[in-house]
């Protein structure tokens, strides 16, 4: 029986690739990615010649049998994504639940996340949280819009910088214009950036500055207090 690696890569700094994820990639038989020109440049980077083979959305349903057999035969398997851990809003979770129906070992190396540096930047309660992850484009995103407003914990949305001022005014729909929420974007990259204040006056800021890269939209709960924006206001680069 093999056993099957998720493997965290960086969501912006090479730095961020943890040693172990280096040397698991190195020595497994064979590496599955979402994109695998996106993740070649990641294996060039550190010298990582293993077998890669794509592993993504769109064909998730149609590989897991490969790999499934792969695992059975007694080969070491590595799943990647383009950035952060897979299974978070990427690929990972069809794998490893079959993992556990087939009794096949899997193991989860600590990594990098996106969501996980946004709320602690936040500057909101970190105790008790929601991850929402991209919100549905049309059906039931009302609901799930609705759910983010009437909860008592805070809640994170993955969104893209062409939809993030429409979705703020969703949001501000729901929730009201001064509940506490913050805007972060390109994690651990050049340009990382948090803006905090309310729904409201960061809908004023990125409708004025439109934002590039990828973003994390941090909401408060619904009895959380409500903060001043932060003085540095946000300029594109």
């Amino acid at each position: 029986m093999g056993k099957l690696y998720i493997v965290p890569t960086p969501v912006g700094n090479m730095a961020d690739m943890t040693p172990r994820a280096v040397e698991v990639l190195r020595t497994c038989s064979r590496i599955y990615a979402e994109d695998t020109r996106t993740s070649g440049v990641l294996l060039r980077h550190f010298g990582i010649d293993t077998p890669c083979s794509s592993h993504h959305k769109f064909n998730e349903h149609a590989t897991v049998g490969a790999v499934m057999d792969q695992l059975l035969a007694g080969e070491t398997i590595a799943l990647i994504s383009d950035a952060g851990t897979p299974g978070i809003s990427d690929p990972g979770f069809l794998l490893s639940r079959e993992c556990r129906r087939l009794d096949i070992e899997v193991e989860t190396l600590p990594g990098a996340t996106a969501f996980v540096p946004a709320l602690v930047n936040s500057g909101l309660p970190t105790d008790r949280f929601t991850f929402e992850g991209f919100l549905p484009p049309k059906k039931g995103r009302r609901t799930r819009l609705e759910q983010i407003a009437s909860s008592p914990c805070t809640s994170i949305v993955y969104e893209s910088p062409l939809r993030l001022v429409k979705t703020l005014e969703e949001l501000i729909e729901v929730c009201g214009p001064d509940r506490a929420a913050s805007v972060s974007r390109e994690i651990s990259k050049v340009y990382n950036t948090t803006e905090r204040g309310t729904l409201a006056q960061l809908h004023t800021l990125f409708s004025e500055n439109h934002p590039r890269g990828e973003i994390v939209v941090v909401i408060g709960g619904n009895i959380s207090d409500t903060p001043k924006v932060h003085k540095n206001k946000y300029k594109d680069n």
